[in-house]
């Protein structure tokens, strides 16, 4: 059976579409009609907003990039007073009863709002903070369908296929052919990242302008002059491969064959926080080398063996 929209939200085709276009043309003009939609929502709702009084919690630590995903996010709008950060020690760690409580996979990050919910994984946490904060600061979301579906693709491909097997770069023990193969597995989805860079470079350079359609302004970003979810959540877990793969694993470049891709990674670095995510990271990284990680886990005996590929 067909959905039926209640009346009282009824829209018809030709609104719906002069809609998408004040978006393309004026995201900023158009948030504001989104967020009138918005309040009259909430005013037929029966829920008390408790920011006033209290602010939302986000679980995590500065070495984390899957945290450093939703901080990104976070500074970028300049958010800092209306979310408070701590780490998950200050309710006894990742495996304490009372942080399992909230987020039963005992992972970072999580975000714990002022009515109790728990939100874990940073890109659910990511898309509520854009959506529910989406009159602070940049949108940080394409107008473009095309570029937001690339963008989209950009964060698919980084949840799906690196951050599952980020570890072989700094955990152990590990099997030494199952590190090898996941390594391997990285490299790959580097080309696979500079590709979507290609393609919504190409978008805009080459998709003529018409009555309905603005062309998009070029630039480093992933869509382009301005940055993105996707930027936020790609650029991170790239601090990592810069700053490990040379380092332990003996990568001349990372960058190498992929210069959208070293564009993109110079321009968050030179951006004010993106520059910020770089240092929080690699003071992490560099706590874990003078902790002796990577003999730890067995990364530099397993780079010893000559029987796998380690350098590429």
């Amino acid at each position: 059976m067909p959905y039926a929209m209640p009346s009282q939200h009824a829209i018809s085709a030709n609104a719906f579409h002069a809609d998408v276009r004040a978006f393309r043309r004026s995201p900023s003009a158009f948030r504001g009609f989104v967020h009138s939609r918005k309040s009259a929502s909430l005013r037929n709702a029966r829920v008390v907003s408790t920011r006033a009084s209290t602010t939302p919690t986000l679980y995590d630590v500065p070495v984390s990039n899957n945290g450093a995903r939703v901080r990104l996010l976070l500074y970028w709008k300049g958010m800092e007073s209306q979310i408070s950060i701590k780490n998950p020690s200050e309710i006894g760690g990742l495996k304490s009863e009372e942080y399992l409580s909230l987020n039963p996979q005992g992972k970072m990050p999580l975000m714990v709002l002022p009515d109790g919910l728990a939100i874990p994984e940073s890109e659910v946490i990511s898309q509520y903070v854009l959506d529910e904060y989406s009159d602070v600061g940049p949108l940080l979301i394409p107008s473009d369908a095309k570029q937001r579906a690339l963008a989209t693709l950009a964060t698919r491909i980084h949840d799906i296929y690196i951050v599952p097997i980020q570890g072989c770069m700094y955990r152990g023990p590990m099997d030494i052919a199952k590190r090898a193969e996941d390594l391997s597995q990285i490299y790959k989805q580097l080309d696979a990242v500079e590709k979507i860079l290609q393609d919504a470079k190409q978008l805009r350079v080459n998709t003529p302008s018409s009555e309905d359609y603005d062309p998009i302004p070029d630039g480093p970003f992933i869509c382009g002059q301005e940055p993105c979810f996707a930027d936020a959540g790609l650029f991170p877990t790239w601090v990592f491969f810069e700053r490990i793969l040379p380092r332990y694993f003996g990568w001349k470049d990372v960058f190498s064959g992929r210069p959208l891709t070293q564009t993109w990674f110079e321009a968050m670095c030179a951006d004010t926080c993106g520059e910020r995510i770089l240092l929080e990271i690699r003071k992490g990284l560099d706590d874990w080398h003078e902790n002796g990680r990577w003999d730890t886990t067995g990364v530099n005996d397993a780079v010893k063996d000559g029987n796998y590929t380690w350098k590429y």
